[in-house]
């Protein structure tokens, strides 16, 4: 599969020769997907699943959901988090550090994209867009 690169140059996935398994394996254990209340606040969420969100949802019109097709479990939203790191579909970062974004895809072919802001190592999800063509591809 052909990866896509973004127009904004820190929003591309890296070449798969420029991240090592060591670097990928090491970055694995360094970040975590946000779930719940303490690192989340729900305005990507329409539907609150297990994510224990006070209130449970709130959406914002700017954001993207990432359960706008279904509920997306916490525990799903992790495992494709961890194989978005395991396949390397991670924007550029160095040793050491964390990159800004992560891409994964469900078994629907949906593309989702975590994001956190460097050097946090929290991130939070959502799907992207079908005004997201290049990206989605």
């Amino acid at each position: 599969m052909a990866r896509q690169q973004s127009q904004m140059p820190k929003r591309r996935v890296v070449s798969p020769d420029a991240l090592t398994r060591a670097m990928l394996d090491s970055l694995a254990l360094r970040v975590r997907y946000a779930l719940g209340p303490r690192d989340n606040n729900g305005h990507h969420k329409l539907r609150p699943a297990d994510y224990g969100f006070v209130p449970p949802a709130n959406p914002r019109a700017t954001k993207s959901v990432c359960d706008k097709l279904r509920p997306i479990l916490a525990a799903e939203a992790t495992a494709l988090f961890r194989a978005g790191i395991a396949a390397g579909m991670t924007s550029l970062f160095e040793d050491g550090s964390t990159p800004k974004y992560i891409w994964a895809v469900d078994a629907d072919g949906e593309v989702y994209e975590a994001k956190t802001h460097p050097p946090d190592v929290v991130y939070h999800g959502y799907r992207l867009g079908e005004d997201e063509t290049e990206m989605r591809r």
